[in-house]
């Protein structure tokens, strides 16, 4: 068994495509109609295969409530690794990214979260060494 798609859940399908594609740096993998929605996901830039990420619609009514508690707690809904978080901050927060926590270091590990602008908090991170 392996992790093939994880999924996020956003408010608007296209202005997360358009978010995670121009402002994340992911490239879009597929995009096929679904019922009332799309299946759209998106995975790392220049790589064939690995991880999808999945732009799940927040229709199901208990996704609200959810997503609201984790953004009322601060709580990223989503950790992606970089290899510099200060230098990814740094380049979000020139294309106009809002951020709710600058760069921390925690013990091992240096953490950001901002928002997607789809009602989800994301975390970006990068162990030392």
């Amino acid at each position: 068994m392996r992790i093939t798609v994880a999924s996020i859940f956003v408010d608007d399908q296209e202005k997360a495509l358009d978010f995670y594609t121009r402002v994340l740096g992911f490239e879009k993998r597929s995009d096929e109609p679904a019922g009332d929605a799309r299946w759209i996901t998106v995975g790392n830039a220049g790589e064939d295969g690995g991880v999808e990420l999945l732009l799940e619609p927040s229709s199901h009514p208990a996704v609200g409530p959810f997503k609201e508690a984790l953004l009322r707690d601060g709580i990223p809904f989503n950790s992606f690794g970089v290899v510099d978080v200060q230098a990814e901050y740094e380049r979000l927060l020139a294309l106009g990214v809002e951020f709710t926590q600058p760069p921390v270091q925690m013990g091992p590990v240096t953490t950001a979260v901002f928002s997607d602008t789809c009602g989800n908090l994301l975390q970006i991170a990068a162990m030392e060494g």
